[in-house]
C-alpha cells in the first residue's frame, strides 16, 4: 500500500526553457491559491469562454445525450419484457434465454476498447451518429426473425452491441469537457438517471406493445425509430468541446494523446480506478441478472401462490410482472443515482473519500434485502416487492459516483480507453455472464428434481442467490478504492494542470524545481 505512492507514475518536466506554468499555485500571475493546490472551479462565464458553448447549449448536449442513454438501455431490456414469449416462440430452455443477454454484452465488451480508441483520437459526435444509425437498422433487423432462426437472433443482438460500444465509451466524456466539480457530478446523475428509468421503460413498452399488437415482435420495433431522432439530434445539436481545457482553465489545444500501450500501462498503475471498475463490475453482475430474469422469476413465483395460470406452451405468457417491475426500475433508479450524488456531495465536504464509502454502503446495504426478496417470493409477492424496491435503490446508488470517479482519476486523453476498459472488465466478469450462468445453474437444478412448477421456480430463486454473495464482494472493491482515492485524484489533477509529466520506466521520482536547481523527491512528498 505504502509502495503505491513512491511507483513509477508521474514526474515534472525540467527543461531551463520553459517558462512557469500558468496557473501554477504561488507563481506571480497565477490563478491559483499559494495556500492550497485545489484547482480553481470555472463559473459559467469561465466555461463558455473555453468551450465556446453557452450553458444553455451545453445543457442541452446533455439533454441529447441522456434521451441517446435512454434509448439505450430501453432497447436492451425491450428483449427482457418480452423473454417468455420469446422461449416460447423459438422454444428454447432458460440457458439458450439468458444466452441472448450474453451474446449481446459480449459484443459490446469487444468492440468498447476499439471505440475507446478512436474517441480518445476523432470526432466523438460523427463516431456516435455511425454507431447508433448502424444499431437502429440491426435492432430493426431483429424483429423480423422466424422461428427456426434461433442462431440469426443471436447475431442481431452480438451486432446491437456495434452502437451501445460507440455511444457508452464516449458520451461521459463529452460531459466530462462541459463541465467541473460539482457541475460535472449534477450533468452526471442526470445522465445516468437514463440508465434505470431506461431499463424501466424497456419493460413497459416490451409488455405494452405486445399486449396492444398482440405480437412480441412488434416490442422490438419501438427503439429504431426513436434512433433515427438521436441521429438527428446528435447531428444538429451536438458540438465537440476541446478536450480537458476546462480543467486546466485554458481554451489552448487539448493535451496531446499518448500511445494506447501507455495508456493501458497508466490505467493499470491507477488503483482507484482498478478497484472502482471491479467495484462496478459486481453492480453489472447483480443488475444484469436481474434484469433478465427478475420478471420471470416474479412470474413463477405467481404461478406457486396460485394467482398466475402457468405459461404453457403456444400460449401467450399474460403476466403484469414485466410492467410492475419496470416501474420499480424507474423509481428506484430515480431515487438511488439521486440519493447517491446528493449523499456524497454533502459528504464529500468532511470526507475526501466520501465516493467509494458511498458506493460500498450501497452494495453492501442492498445485498441482504435481495437476498430477503428472493426468501420471502413463496410466502408474500408483496414482500418480495417490497425488498427489491429497498434493494435496487440502494443498488442504483453507484451508477453516478463511479462514472465521476473515473473522471477524476483518469487524464482528459485517455478517459474514451478508461471506459472503454471499465466496460470490458465490468462486463467481462459481470452482466456478460451472469444471465447465462445463472439460467445454466437454475437447468441444472431443475433437471435433479422432479418436473414441477415448483421445481421451477425454486432453481431460479437458489440460482439467484449468488447475486447477494457477489454484490458483497463488490462493496469490499469500493472499500478498497477508498485508501486510494486521494492520491490518485491528485495526480490526475496536477497533470492535467501542467505540473506533471509521465515519467519513463526506469524514473520513480518527481523532479521539483527549488531556486533554479531541481530536486529528485518521492511521489508521496508532494502529494501529502
Amino acid at each position: 500500500m505504502a509502495g503505491s505512492d513512491t511507483a513509477p507514475f508521474l514526474s515534472q518536466a525540467d527543461d531551463p526553457d520553459d517558462g512557469p506554468v500558468p496557473g501554477t499555485p504561488g507563481l506571480p500571475g497565477s490563478t491559483g491559491n499559494s495556500k492550497s493546490e485545489e484547482p480553481e472551479v470555472l463559473d459559467r462565464e469561465g466555461l463558455q469562454r473555453i468551450t465556446g458553448l453557452s450553458p444553455g447549449h451545453s445543457a442541452l448536449i446533455v439533454g441529447v445525450l441522456c434521451y441517446i442513454n435512454l434509448l439505450n438501455y430501453m432497447d436492451r431490456f425491450t428483449v427482457a419484457g418480452v423473454l417468455p414469449d420469446i422461449e416460447q416462440f423459438f422454444d428454447i430452455g432458460d440457458s439458450s434465454s439468458g444466452l441472448i443477454q450474453t451474446v449481446f454484452i459480449s459484443s459490446y465488451m469487444v468492440l468498447a476498447p476499439v471505440f475507446g480508441y478512436l474517441g480518445d483520437r476523432y470526432n466523438r459526435k460523427y463516431l456516435m451518429c455511425g454507431g447508433i444509425a448502424f444499431w437502429s437498422l440491426v435492432t430493426l433487423g431483429s424483429s423480423f426473425i422466424p422461428r427456426e432462426r434461433f442462431w440469426l437472433l443471436l447475431l442481431t443482438r452480438g451486432l446491437v452491441g456495434v452502437g451501445e460500444a460507440s455511444y457508452s465509451t464516449i458520451a461521459p466524456t463529452l460531459i466530462a469537457d462541459l463541465f467541473v466539480a460539482d457541475q460535472r457530478s449534477r450533468m452526471l446523475s442526470v445522465f445516468y438517471f437514463a440508465i434505470p428509468v431506461g431499463s424501466g421503460l424497456g419493460y413497459i413498452a416490451g409488455s405494452k406493445v405486445k399486449d396492444v399488437a398482440g405480437d412480441w415482435h412488434w416490442a422490438l420495433r419501438v427503439t429504431p425509430g426513436l434512433g433515427v431522432v438521436a441521429v438527428l439530434l446528435l447531428f444538429l445539436v451536438v458540438r465537440e468541446p476541446p478536450r480537458g481545457a476546462v480543467e486546466r482553465h485554458s481554451d489552448s489545444p487539448p493535451l496531446n494523446p499518448t500511445s494506447w500501450w501507455a495508456d493501458l500501462r497508466a490505467l493499470a498503475r491507477n488503483p482507484s480506478f482498478i478497484l472502482s471498475s471491479l467495484g462496478f463490475t459486481a453492480v453489472a453482475f447483480v443488475t444484469g441478472s436481474l434484469a433478465l430474469w427478475a420478471p420471470a422469476f416474479l412470474l413463477r413465483s405467481r404461478v406457486v401462490l396460485g394467482e398466475t395460470p402457468p405459461c404453457l406452451p403456444g400460449d401467450s405468457c399474460s403476466s403484469s410482472d414485466s410492467l410492475i417491475f419496470g416501474f420499480i426500475t424507474c423509481l428506484t433508479g430515480v431515487l438511488g443515482v439521486g440519493l447517491g450524488v446528493e449523499i456524497s456531495r454533502r459528504l464529500r465536504r468532511s470526507n475526501p473519500r466520501a465516493d467509494p464509502l458511498v458506493c460500498a454502503a450501497g452494495l453492501l446495504g442492498s445485498a441482504p434485502f435481495l437476498f430477503l426478496s428472493l426468501a420471502c417470493a413463496r410466502g408474500s409477492i408483496v414482500a418480495t416487492y417490497i425488498f427489491i424496491f429497498i434493494g435496487e435503490t440502494l443498488l442504483s446508488m453507484n451508477w453516478a459516483i463511479v462514472a465521476d470517479i473515473l473522471l477524476y482519476v483518469v487524464i482528459p486523453t485517455r478517459r474514451s480507453t478508461a471506459e472503454a476498459f471499465q466496460i470490458v472488465l465490468s462486463h467481462l466478469l459481470g452482466d456478460a455472464g451472469s444471465p447465462y450462468l445463472i439460467g445454466l445453474i437454475s437447468d441444472r437444478l431443475r433437471r435433479s428434481w422432479p418436473p414441477s412448477f415448483l421445481s421451477e421456480f425454486r432453481a431460479l430463486q437458489f440460482s439467484l442467490m449468488l447475486c447477494a454473495f457477489v454484490g458483497a464482494l463488490g462493496g469490499a472493491a469500493f472499500l478498497g478504492t477508498a485508501i486510494f482515492i486521494e492520491g490518485d485524484r491528485r495526480r490526475a489533477q496536477l497533470y492535467v494542470q501542467g505540473l506533471l509529466r509521465e515519467a519513463g520506466p526506469t524514473d520513480d521520482r518527481i523532479v521539483v524545481p527549488q531556486r533554479g536547481r531541481s530536486t529528485r523527491v518521492p511521489v508521496a512528498s508532494v502529494l501529502i
